[in-house]
């Protein structure tokens, strides 16, 4: 049984720093999600790889209690236009799962600075951080066929892609035998077509990101677009959107969940009212609440 008061304190700051550089008052209202008592396990700054001459950086958060078997894990992807923030900003959202058993990974990931970083390198290093967990699956007490990922804005583009395609650069021998795809997503406030939905701002940032204008080459615009990837082989997902996003429209989400759905995909869309920060403490708390569920269903084995 659930207890009956929890205080969100930081729990979804994650959620709220994407595309915002003033994070939001952090929500007093309890809510009835996990266990407050639980202690956390928490490894900071654990390398998982380099590119280009960058370390990449990872933070595990695990129950203290390691448990008699394995545990599902969630990787955990900040938002800021593939260009800032950090995984620090995921780590309500980490302490969170970690005290509701699971084992949580909030990765950075290479940012886009002036033209260097292009996509796909943010994909590439989350499809490497998926695989480093598998590789150290014994490690940190993972099941590594019970492997989720979880995004807010940038980061659920990155998230929708883990759950849709396999490794794209498998160079690495030590990582090649180890799969990258994702067995659940949760995709919050997140972009999934970039075909669509234009403005001068957002195109001149996704052209520089992407390479090039989407008229020059559609090719690589609609790969980073989830939509252009919905197959029945997808992850099960859960979408939600804020109904007054004006960041990322709630069209994107239900263009994606239309896709989705047609696949055959298990997909479900929750639609919060509020922002694309998820301002307010009752949206936060549903996100929560909604977050557990779906990852309780498609991952953890009863």
């Amino acid at each position: 049984m659930l207890p009956k008061t929890f205080p969100l304190t930081t729990l979804l700051l994650g959620f709220a720093l994407c595309l915002n550089a003033q994070r939001p008052p952090v929500p007093q209202t309890p809510a009835p999600i996990s266990d407050p008592a639980a202690t956390v396990s928490v490894e900071q700054d654990v390398a998982y790889g380099v590119q280009g001459g960058e370390k990449l950086l990872l933070d595990i958060y695990q129950p203290a209690d390691r448990g008699s078997r394995p545990r599902p894990a969630v990787v955990l992807i900040h938002g800021g236009s593939w260009s800032s923030f950090d995984k620090s900003t995921m780590r309500g959202m980490g302490n969170f799962l970690a005290r509701s058993g699971f084992v949580a990974a909030s990765v950075d990931y290479r940012l886009l600075h002036g033209s260097d970083n292009r996509w796909p390198a943010q994909l590439d290093d989350v499809q490497r951080a998926v695989r480093w967990l598998r590789a150290n699956a014994s490690k940190y007490n993972i099941d590594g066929n019970r492997i989720g990922a979880f995004g807010h804005s940038a980061g659920a583009q990155l998230a929708a892609l883990l759950g849709m395609e396999d490794t794209r650069d498998n160079s690495d021998p030590a990582l090649a035998k180890f799969s990258s795809r994702v067995q659940a997503v949760v995709d919050v406030s997140g972009p999934s077509d970039f075909l669509t939905n234009h403005d001068p701002d957002g195109d001149a940032m996704l052209a520089n990101f992407l390479g090039g204008d989407a008229n020059k080459i559609p090719e690589v615009w609609r790969s980073a677009s989830p939509v252009f990837h919905a197959d029945k082989s997808n992850a099960p997902f859960l979408i939600v959107h804020g109904t007054h996003d004006d960041e990322v429209p709630i069209a994107q989400a239900q263009e994606l969940y239309d896709k989705l759905h047609q696949a055959g995909v298990s997909v479900s869309l929750v639609k919060v009212d509020d922002v694309h920060t998820f301002q307010k403490p009752d949206a936060r708390r549903q996100l929560a609440i909604e977050t557990l569920e779906f990852f309780n269903r498609y991952l953890v084995v009863n």
